[in-house]
């Protein structure tokens, strides 16, 4: 396929803001690449070149960009760098510069879609000596042949910054536009849902579209798989106990809520153990001892089991919250140093696939029989997450102080017959913790400090989500300490953002959407000034969520509803 019909697609989406508009677009497209041997394109369309399960990464910053730029177009880095200054996109910049580039390359070839996957996919596999160069002469290559729109698309690519709006939903609702017929759609609801459960257990749109379009039988025979991350099943908010027993049933199970973060530990049948995070992030290599444990006190074959890792201090024995291991999540080095000094203890609550069966649709109080007979509990390393079955109000509350004193975050609640829910948030369980007003939310902006700050970004626009899109919903600064030992610090919060810095004016920043803090707020008032229409009163930064991605902030539904409540 002609990469230029790629970019016509892009063109069209990102003019178009609505979403209905987006997904007939990309309907319109599905339709045609139905045809096509090589759907591997579908992933471009999110300015990807993996399934979101692979984890590689191309690894181009924006200063490795200018020099392929420079390269394909004969311009001086620092020409193109006074251009990026003035239009503040790189996709732009490469637009304008190929446009009136001065080196022509009379064997440029048409470039397709092929070819740009196939020079993209290359770039995680480079390493050693030499690899900037080889990087630079393939994105050289794909510029060099390109014409002005899709040098723009190729740099965002690149840089992970597409700019045409293609989440989840959009993609998911395409599929089904684009490969069920009129008489499917009377069902639409129930397809809708069937796509959305497939992709939640591969992971993988191009497998979904694939199974799509063979229709509703070949999309109901999409299986987990051990070793590809799944997307954990997401709980809803309670106030009180009775009202948890009103959603959930009586009886019910409760466990305990840790002050941790979810793992998704897999093992397939070749006895590989995997371990990810609810961002469906790979951290089998930072948690070697949780690797050990499942080996030594889980029986089975293969296996997919939901749990919580917890830190906790090795000499007082006592529970840590998140915000102390939270850097072992995306520390890459000094893994044996940070396994003695910060350990964890894995909880296990749930159990997906078993022996090659997946369990999915099983009972979950079958499931969790199954998980206290396999595992070997073991306080401090492995075990079965601590729980109660009761009816009883009394007890539940008797239940739910206990770990309040162990110092957790709370209780669950959970419907005994419920299936399990890949990805979504249904309401077959429930979380009750002490009250606090708090949404996690994503940094979209930050402004540097001045005087005694000065270096430090110390202001933070932060946003929600609605339907794929971030609305900002206030401005935060304060929660954070000056000095590193006193906790959550305005220089850790620096450090993690200058990587992602899209567009700087002045002193304020624009940052790709990645980094998701937890915000603290006194109540909620609507407000003209910012796009989601509300802002939050006396907002405080608590803590660092690098488990949790865009997809899982607070939406604007929810913030809505708080609002009526208060």
């Amino acid at each position: 396929m002609q990469y230029s019909r790629l970019c016509e697609v892009y063109e069209e989406l990102e003019k178009n803001p609505s979403r209905l508009k987006k997904t007939e677009i990309l309907s319109n497209f599905l339709k045609k690449l139905k045809k096509e041997k090589n759907k591997e394109v579908i992933y471009l369309l999110q300015g990807k070149i993996f399934p979101d399960y692979d984890e590689r990464e191309m690894g181009i910053s924006n200063q490795l960009a200018i020099k392929a730029l420079s390269r394909a177009t004969g311009l001086s880095p620092s020409e193109i760098e006074n251009l990026w200054k003035k239009l503040g996109d790189l996709g732009l910049v490469a637009e304008e510069i190929v446009r009136k580039k001065k080196q022509v390359t009379l064997s440029a070839k048409e470039l397709t879609t092929e070819k740009v996957l196939e020079n993209l996919q290359k770039l995680p596999t480079l390493e050693g000596k030499g690899t900037i160069e080889k990087k630079i002469s393939l994105i050289a290559e794909l510029l060099t042949s390109s014409k002005p729109k899709e040098a723009k698309y190729i740099i965002r690519t690149l840089l992970g910054d597409l700019r045409v709006g293609t989440g989840a939903g959009t993609m998911r609702d395409a599929i089904v536009q684009a490969c069920f017929d009129k008489k499917d759609k009377e069902k639409k609801k129930e397809i809708i849902d069937l796509v959305q459960e497939s992709y939640d257990k591969a992971t993988d749109w191009k497998l979904v579209f694939e199974q799509a379009c063979k229709g509703l039988k070949q999309l109901e025979k999409t299986e987990l798989e051990p070793g590809k991350p799944v997307k954990v099943m997401l709980f809803l908010k309670e106030k009180t106990i009775e009202d948890g027993f009103d959603r959930v049933g009586k009886p019910c199970l409760l466990d305990w809520k840790y002050d941790g973060f979810r793992m998704m530990i897999n093992k397939d049948e070749k006895g590989n153990i995997k371990i990810f995070t609810r961002r469906l992030d790979d951290v089998t290599k930072q948690f070697p001892e949780v690797k050990e444990y499942v080996k030594k006190y889980v029986k089975g074959k293969s296996f997919i089991l939901d749990c919580e890792a917890v830190g906790y201090d090795s000499e007082k024995k006592i529970y840590l919250s998140f915000q102390n291991i939270s850097q072992r999540i995306k520390r890459k080095y000094d893994i044996e140093k940070l396994k003695k000094e910060l350990p964890v203890e894995v909880n296990v609550f749930d159990i997906l696939y078993y022996n090659g069966k997946s369990l999915i649709k099983t009972p979950f109080k079958e499931r969790r029989k199954l998980l206290e007979k396999i595992i070997k509990n073991q306080k401090w390393k492995i075990k079965t997450s601590e729980s109660l079955i009761t009816d009883d109000v009394k007890e539940a509350e008797k239940f739910y102080k206990k770990a309040l004193e162990e110092g957790e975050e709370g209780i669950m609640m959970k419907n005994l017959e419920a299936p399990y829910k890949p990805g979504a948030r249904v309401g077959y369980g429930i979380k009750i913790k002490p009250e606090e007003n708090e949404f996690d939310l994503v940094i979209i902006e930050a402004e540097y400090g001045t005087g005694k700050r000065a270096g430090w970004l110390t202001s933070y626009t932060v946003a929600c989500q609605d339907k794929g899109k971030l609305l900002e919903i206030g401005k935060v600064s304060t929660g954070l300490k000056e000095k590193e030992s006193e906790g959550l610090s305005f220089k850790e919060l620096t450090k993690r953002l200058k990587p992602l810095i899209a567009k700087e004016t002045g002193r304020r920043v624009e940052v790709k959407p990645e980094l998701v803090v937890t915000v603290v707020y006194q109540n909620i008032q609507k407000s003209p000034t910012y796009s989601s229409g509300f802002a939050l009163r006396f907002p405080r930064i608590t803590r660092l969520r690098p488990d949790r991605s865009v997809s899982d902030i607070t939406t604007l539904n929810e913030i809505k509803k708080e609002y009526k409540k208060s």
